[in-house]
């Protein structure tokens, strides 16, 4: 692969520039499938969850929390008791508002997508399936709120980004942290310039992915789980385990057990895109790297490095690592002074940098921060949200490359413009997707 833009390349993208040229904010429009449903300003909008496991809970009660204009009337899960829970909760709910609503579940997600009332999905599925469901949805007319990280794979965010302008839809990334307090006034302080110039920031998610113990035994697949379709695209078949895809009970404790597949290679990225779609999102922000992203990428254990490293063309070094303690952030060190920032707190080298005292409560982070309220303004006013396509792309790219570079163990030269690897790395190149399974493809 050719370290220069060649004119292919040039054209393609080009084109790519002109085409969000042309979908502006300000003249997004309402696509014309068949499936798709127009709605007005002031009409109610029907909203459908694809995935209905532990993180969907916590959106429901999100989307459930708006008070006006909003109805959910479907839900999609292969495990049948996920189901019968999505539903029992969605239908006692608008029984208590003492509001009537129709609701219903399936068991494939391609049969709510086929309903020509449904405007928008929310999509909270294990992150092999993300790219493959969404790209569906906007085919079919849907606007999407899909759960971070964006995509399982470099290439599929591309292809999302494809989807999601050919057929002018509304999505929103599940990036909640963008319309949070606290990183809101750290990437406002950073992007404002109040630090200087950042030459160094310290970001800690985790580790990636760990190759699945031999010691997880294969266990029973329980009989409404359709374990087989759970696999979707991916081409290696992984035997059940109740850790893998936790077995809902009729007890609140085991609610609240997340699924491991996300902590297994082949299966998901571990920390490093569960969390890092998170944290480096917040970094990448606040050094107004959303349309860009590092040049260089080098794993801990090479040469003097210590850390996971990713270099950006202006300087700034960012690092994979703890600081005060074992707990997910960002540490940002500028010309002026340090700024960090967690979920609920903000740490500074000057108390001008901090932000105003808000009070603090227990309502559950997805339910109290308006990140789906900026998902139903969107839809309502044609125009994007805080955490476009494009912006979730870049940031799970940075996820991905960091986990590539953790696989190979040497450092990574990329093109964050033309998004390639440089020097003709066939290596790397290969890892930018997978072969899918037979009977699947984008």
């Amino acid at each position: 692969m050719s370290t220069k833009l060649s004119r292919r390349d040039f054209i393609r993208f080009s084109a790519a520039g002109a085409a969000g040229a042309m979908l502006m904010p300000s003249t997004l429009v309402a696509a014309t499938q068949n499936s798709a449903r127009k709605t007005g300003a002031n009409d109610t909008i029907n909203i459908g969850f694809i995935g209905l496991g532990q993180q969907a809970m916590s959106l429901l009660r999100s989307c459930l929390a708006i008070p006006t204009g909003v109805r959910v009337v479907a839900g999609a899960d292969l495990y049948d008791v996920k189901r019968a829970r999505f539903e029992k909760r969605v239908k006692a709910h608008y029984a208590e508002a003492k509001q009537r609503v129709d609701v219903k579940t399936y068991e494939r997600y391609q049969d709510l997508l086929a309903r020509p009332d449904i405007d928008g999905v929310v999509i909270a599925t294990p992150d092999h399936y993300h790219a493959l469901i969404a790209i569906a949805a906007c085919r079919a007319g849907k606007d999407v709120y899909l759960e971070k990280p964006m995509t399982f794979t470099i290439y599929e965010g591309q292809q999302l980004i494809e989807a999601v302008r050919a057929n002018n839809r509304i999505l929103q990334v599940g990036s909640q942290q963008r319309s949070s307090a606290e990183f809101l006034h750290v990437a406002g302080l950073i992007r404002e310039g109040g630090l200087g110039n950042i030459q160094r920031v310290k970001v800690y998610v985790g580790d990636p992915a760990a190759p699945i113990p031999y010691d997880l035994p294969e266990q029973p697949v329980p009989a409404g789980l359709d374990w087989d379709v759970w696999h979707g695209p991916l081409a290696q078949k992984f035997h059940f385990n109740n850790d893998l895809n936790p077995i809902i009970s009729a007890t609140d404790e085991r609610e609240k057990v997340w699924g491991a597949w996300r902590w297994y290679q082949g299966l998901g990225g571990g920390y490093m895109t569960d969390w890092g779609a998170h944290m480096f999102d917040i970094a990448q922000w606040a050094l107004g790297k959303d349309d860009s992203g590092p040049v260089e990428i080098i794993p801990p254990g090479f040469s003097y490095h210590d850390h996971l490293t990713y270099k950006y063309d202006n300087g700034t070094v960012m690092t994979q690592q703890e600081f005060d303690g074992k707990k997910q952030g960002c540490k940002f060190y500028g010309d002026n002074g340090w700024i960090q920032v967690r979920r609920g707190e903000v740490l500074a080298s000057d108390p001008a940098f901090l932000p105003k005292a808000s009070a603090s409560d227990d309502v559950p982070y997805e339910t109290n921060v308006p990140h789906m309220q900026t998902f139903i303004n969107s839809m309502r006013s044609r125009r994007d949200p805080n955490v476009t396509v494009e912006i979730g792309h870049s940031s799970c790219t940075v996820c991905n490359l960091g986990n590539i570079a953790y696989e190979l163990g040497r450092p990574l030269k990329w093109n964050p413009i033309v998004q390639k690897f440089m020097g003709n790395d066939t290596e790397a190149t290969s890892r930018l997707h997978y072969q899918y399974r037979a009977g699947y493809s984008l």
